[in-house]
């Protein structure tokens, strides 16, 4: 970490202009005309409107937005209003952020800020991608920024939080939040709570030890720290024994989510290592697999629930833990959704972490036969062998980190489902520093056919409501999004921007971009019109309706 001093310093030289490569445009002023600066009151707003003020919209992870002007009557008219091709990566994992018309994203360790109306380059942040890393982070994948008052922070690659002034693009200041010696990278955006950054770490199948992090927004010193793997002594430590809770995995390579009245945060948290093959690890192996709920100004864990204990099939938890009240019994229940990688769709209460119920969401699953009433998984037997063996869901998962979505108006969640399996092997390793902790591997079954699906599921009835397939081999990574206009908008398994009916899933629209979708669509407006976005391969598309 950087000494305080030398912070300030960057700090100083910023203000005047001289820290970090960029290139100025508009003097702190946003396309529209007003200041970028962005309050932490602002980022409580739910849902979101003119403004996508972080990778979720909201704190809520629910990816509503309360937009309503491109509607199902007038969806055909959508046209591209401009493209940006940012280079630097071929498969784009972004979602755009916007303030007041002004737009951020990210490719690798760059960064831009794009007058959103047009797809101009306002200014560029350029920094070197990182050599020596493993595994996702040796790809470069970068999901975006936060925003707060005038600056704007990013992770790299090689696991360093930088702040940047959002109105120049200059360097304020640059911490190494974990060592990319010890095999630490990120791929995340950061999640601004208050007036603190909250970052993570990928790597957790490159034998790491998972954390999560919160630094001050104005200096970058470190508030707390949160280890997902208990050192010895520890609660949860009897399943790491020796050293292998320092190679344990549970990493946090997804943004979190946020309680401002229960000041709680929810972070979710990866496979165990190694992958695979289970006897270095005996037990539940905490936290993996974990939806973790914390003290936001302290770090503190509130409690946890454990979707798959003692993983052996690399189904992360890290898709969003969404934040969801329905009515229920004549009382507004206060819930956590998440659809996750092992196949079921899981409801918690957020306050407590109590399990509340289970259901699969797809039909390929044959690792566990079902939930019991505390939320543990009924195994059927099935794990790796040396012989492979056939398990569903895919390594893939029966969804992934793609973003879902929440309608509070149709009372639907909305996630892009995968039905798949694969032969799955187990050979034990021990941890070799420099390489990959996998305990062998797994291939695709003869004949297996993946297929893509849209699952629209009422949380309050705990079942699915409709579904949507799509046309295409099954190996896209597009999320959703939906809109008070009454739409979903998804990256579908052809390579379109996709717009569907959010009560009923009646096809309505569709832009081929002619790219694989490996992100997921936000929306803003700026002078009145109403923009949605996304990333497909290599390029940032905006559409809106002809004005």
């Amino acid at each position: 970490m950087n000494p305080p001093s030398k912070v300030f310093a960057l700090a100083l030289l910023a203000a005047c202009g001289m820290a970090g490569s960029t290139a100025t445009a508009q003097q702190g002023q946003s396309p529209s005309g007003t200041a970028v600066n962005l309050s932490a009151e602002d980022l409580l707003a739910q849902p979101v409107g003119a403004n996508w003020t972080s990778y979720n919209g909201d704190y809520t992870g629910r990816r509503y937005s309360s937009l309503g002007e491109i509607n199902p009557q007038n969806v055909a008219q959508l046209r591209a209003s401009w493209v940006f091709h940012p280079g630097n990566s071929e498969r784009l994992e972004v979602t755009p952020v916007v303030v007041n018309g002004m737009m951020y994203v990210t490719s690798a360790n760059d960064a831009f800020a794009l007058d959103a109306r047009t797809g101009r380059v306002v200014w560029h942040h350029q920094r070197p991608v990182s050599g020596g890393l493993l595994d996702d982070a040796a790809s470069h994948h970068n999901r975006g920024v936060g925003v707060w008052r005038n600056f704007v922070y990013m992770e790299t690659d090689d696991a360093h939080l930088l702040c940047l002034d959002a109105r120049s693009g200059n360097l304020v200041w640059d911490i190494a939040y974990a060592d990319k010696a010890k095999h630490y990278g990120a791929t995340s955006a950061p999640l601004v709570v208050k007036d603190e950054v909250i970052v993570g770490t990928s790597g957790g199948d490159s034998g790491v030890r998972g954390f999560l992090e919160a630094h001050d927004a104005l200096t970058g010193k470190l508030r707390w720290h949160f280890w997902t793997i208990p050192g010895p002594g520890e609660f949860g430590s009897v399943s790491w024994p020796g050293d292998s809770y320092l190679h344990g995995g549970g990493t946090t390579w997804m943004p979190g989510t946020y309680d401002p009245k229960l000041n709680t945060v929810y972070w979710t948290t990866s496979n165990a290592a190694p992958d695979f093959v289970g006897d270095s690890r005996p037990g539940d192996d905490l936290y993996t697999a974990c939806v973790l709920a914390l003290d936001a100004d302290t770090g503190q864990l509130k409690w946890y629930f454990q979707f798959t204990p003692h993983d052996l099939y690399d189904f992360d938890a890290n898709e969003t833990p969404v934040l969801v009240d329905v009515e229920e019994g004549g009382a507004i229940q206060h819930l956590l959704v998440q659809a996750n990688r092992n196949g079921f769709l899981y409801v918690l209460d957020r306050a407590t972490g109590k399990f509340l119920r289970a259901t699969p969401f797809v039909q390929k699953l044959n690792w566990a036969t079902g939930i019991d009433a505390s939320g543990r998984p009924i195994l059927s037997g099935r794990i790796p062998t040396a012989q492979g063996t056939s398990i569903c869901p895919s390594i893939n998962g029966a969804t992934n980190w793609f973003s879902p979505s929440y309608n509070p108006e149709t009372g639907l969640f909305y996630v892009m489902a995968l039905e798949s399996c694969n032969l799955f092997f187990s050979k034990p390793k021990p941890f070799t520093p420099g390489e990959t902790f996998y305990g062998t591997g797994t291939t695709l079954l003869p004949d297996e056919h993946a297929q893509k699906t849209l699952v629209a599921y009422s949380v309050s009835e705990g079942k699915s409501v409709w579904r949507y397939p799509q046309v295409g081999r099954g190996d896209s990574w597009g999320g959703t999004l939906t809109t008070a206009g009454g739409l979903v908008f998804f990256g579908d398994d052809a390579g379109s921007l996709e717009v569907v009916d959010a009560r009923i899933g009646r096809a309505l629209w569709h832009f081929n971009t002619g790219q694989s979708m490996r992100a997921s669509p936000m929306t803003y407006m700026v002078d009145g019109v109403q923009y949605v976005a996304i990333a497909a391969g290599s390029d940032v598309f905006s559409f809106s309706l002809p004005h």
